[in-house]
């Protein structure tokens, strides 16, 4: 079965507004590598954040990789997203 990028992302972002640990670090992956997406460093420290704080020990290593790629601006968006992101989790929106 070929892949499909676009409902992989759907089923990520669902997966993830309902506290499933593993979908946050797939959506870094997917921004960091631009499957399926286009490639974008401040989307994805913003999920390798969102992961790191659900415990996924390996989403450290991917954020503070994203943040290198990052301008102190580029940083500062990533991290004002993943505040949005926590905030949409915690309130189930």
């Amino acid at each position: 079965m070929p892949q499909d990028y676009p409902e992989a992302l759907k089923w990520y972002r669902l997966s993830a507004a309902q506290g499933l640990a593993d979908s946050p670090y797939n959506l870094g992956v997917m921004y960091a590598t631009g499957q399926g997406v286009p490639q974008d460093f401040v989307e994805a420290y913003a999920w390798f954040s969102v992961a790191v704080v659900g415990g996924d020990a390996m989403a450290v290593g991917n954020r503070d990789l994203a943040a290198s790629k990052l301008t102190p601006e580029q940083l500062s968006q990533g991290r004002k997203k993943a505040t949005e992101v926590f905030k949409k989790i915690g309130s189930g929106k």
